[in-house]
């Protein structure tokens, strides 16, 4: 996925250090909305344009509406233009720096593969989610959200300073599009213009391949729940790669951020500022696992003291997924007792599930109500709800493992 090495592909990287320069200052303070290196291409197929963390980027398109693009990818495929951002770590310092934020086990992370991660402050909260690939040994790619770019160039800059910044580097990569095809048809399709043996490649890895003759980087991940690859293009190539996977399959669609928030829903996936904030620690949020077993042991990461006593003692809320009768539940629908006289949490995130046709949500309850099937009250409007705590995710993931 997102890691091109300057042996693959000429990049500009914007480089920094703890003191900001006037041009990061100006950089961070522009707010204007920015295009893709694809956004022609939406409009040419219709696309339904919306503004999304400073890009306008695909709502859906003019062929399938959201709910037919959301089952489309569940049977076939689909791909996505993905605004993130990719940072490049480097130097002999760059493992612990990167454990010096991050409560994951990045020293022992194998190379080719990935782990998702966050990045935490001194409380224990997260700043953002982020997926972590080791390139070399001492090479590492973030990808982080695109909403949270101006805070996560700060965040580095920030820690950095404590430092030498002759053994660790951290540098944005600034020069490529990120497709996500996915679907469970998204391997045969990614086959058929890459010589490179995908059935090597497992969930998590990551490899350089040549796709539709332009040299890439390939991950088997994705936010949809589904087997899917994400695929790192040079913003020049990114149209003519595009254009070929859709000339080549009839199976294949556009996709818009509206079919993709309903699919990582339903795949039990956060999104940043929604589900998960900087008040929020991976405990609470239900994600312990990504918590790396050395690193309970030995600590050293922000916030370590209240994430280590979380973890032996419990909180008092964590996020739960829930199913919910009548109208959908939205972002901050309060959640009540079965009877309705207690406020035991809120709903962070949604929406009717065209795969399961039910309501379904996910937000954070009060503890002793947190179990499956535990009946409770969502108010919807003023109206109350009955709902049932489920189980995260909703679907069966299917990852190519």
């Amino acid at each position: 996925m997102h890691h091109l090495t300057h042996s693959i592909i000429p990049l500009r990287f914007l480089r920094f250090s703890c003191v900001f320069s006037p041009f990061f200052k100006r950089y961070i303070s522009l707010n204007r909305h920015h295009k893709t290196p694809l956004y022609d291409l939406h409009i040419e197929y219709g696309a339904k344009m919306t503004e999304f963390a400073g890009f306008w980027m695909p709502l859906f398109y003019a062929d399938q509406s959201i709910l037919e693009s959301h089952l489309h990818v569940r049977s076939k495929a689909a791909v996505f233009d993905v605004s993130h951002m990719i940072f490049r770590v480097s130097g002999s310092q760059a493992a612990p720096f990167l454990e010096s934020l991050t409560p994951s086990d990045i020293q022992q992370l194998p190379l080719g593969t990935s782990v998702l991660s966050v990045l935490l402050n001194t409380d224990g909260g997260i700043e953002d989610d982020l997926m972590v690939y080791r390139h070399e040994d001492n090479v590492f790619y973030l990808v982080t959200n695109a909403a949270t770019r101006s805070k996560n160039i700060k965040y580095f800059a920030d820690h950095l300073c404590a430092w030498d910044n002759t053994h660790v580097k951290v540098e944005e990569r600034t020069e490529a599009a990120l497709l996500a095809l996915q679907g469970p048809l998204s391997a045969s399709i990614l086959q058929t213009h890459t010589h490179y043996d995908l059935s090597t490649v497992k969930f998590g890895g990551f490899v350089s391949a040549k796709v539709a003759g332009v040299d890439t980087y390939v991950s088997r991940t994705g936010y949809t729940g589904e087997d899917g690859f994400e695929i790192s293009i040079p913003s020049k190539h990114a149209v003519s790669v595009l254009r070929a996977f859709l000339r080549t399959s009839d199976a294949l669609r556009l996709a818009g951020l509206g079919a993709r928030d309903s699919l990582r829903l339903e795949a039990g996936m956060c999104l940043y500022g929604t589900d998960i904030d900087h008040m929020v620690t991976p405990v609470e949020a239900s994600l312990s696992w990504i918590i790396g077993k050395r690193r309970r042991e030995e600590g050293g990461f922000p916030g370590d003291l209240r994430i280590l006593k979380q973890l032996r003692e419990g909180v008092q809320h964590k996020r739960v997924g829930l199913v919910v009768k009548g109208a959908p539940a939205r972002h901050g629908a309060s959640i009540l007792s079965a009877d309705g006289s207690e406020k035991i949490g809120h709903v962070t995130s949604g929406c009717p599930s065209p795969s399961l046709g039910k309501n379904i949500a996910m937000g954070y309850i009060k503890t002793g109500y947190h179990k499956k099937d535990t009946q409770v009250t969502v108010d919807v409007r003023g109206k109350p709800r009955n709902a049932l705590v489920s189980k995260i995710p909703w679907i069966t993931t299917k990852y190519y493992r």
